[in-house]
């Protein structure tokens, strides 16, 4: 497939914590989403490698902390990195999870696999792994849609809404000429 154009509501560039946290809450309401993530998998550091406390409430809200904390841990990944293979804690969380903890250094990386299955379930979420965001489309002075390399040629994709969220180093910020603030 050398160019392919794909049309819905939401497309998302990056399927970090926040990227994929927003294709899930889209998706669960019923809004068509794609989230475009660049590298062929989550096992990879993102800011922070534990789950925060704010994340894990969440979680409990949305009524998914029980499968969460069911998820095996997978030391096994992070052999190279014996730093990474410790006991964290996050410590206390408010009294409606105060019970709930995470003691796995991988746990940020399962959080990811965890979203993206999740959202999985409903039918308007499309996650596109390998999916390279390198431009923007503009009409008429709106971003209407992005284009991404991927193994099978690059995708077009036109959506109502167009959300950054692939990192410090975003592409789309570069293109939409967006200055950072410190």
């Amino acid at each position: 497939m050398a160019n392919s154009t794909i049309t819905t509501q939401c497309c998302i560039a990056g399927g970090g914590p926040a990227g994929m946290m927003l294709g899930f809450l889209l998706a669960r309401a019923g809004v068509q989403v794609v989230v475009l993530e660049k590298h062929a998998d989550f096992f990879r550091d993102f800011r922070g490698d534990t789950v925060h406390p704010s994340t894990l409430e969440l979680m409990f809200e949305l009524g998914l902390i029980d499968e969460f904390l069911k998820l095996p841990p997978s030391e096994g990944r992070n052999a190279d990195r014996p730093d990474r293979r410790r006991t964290r804690s996050n410590g206390r969380f408010s009294p409606s999870a105060d019970a709930l903890q995470i003691r796995r250094a991988d746990a940020a990386l399962d959080f990811l696999n965890f979203l993206a299955e999740r959202a999985k379930q409903y039918k308007t979420f499309d996650l596109r792994m390998q999916a390279d965001v390198t431009e923007l489309i503009e009409e008429n002075g709106r971003i209407v849609g992005l284009i991404a390399d991927t193994p099978d040629g690059a995708h077009t994709i036109r959506a109502d809404l167009v959300v950054g969220c692939d990192g410090r180093h975003s592409i789309v910020r570069e293109k939409a000429e967006f200055k950072s603030e410190d």
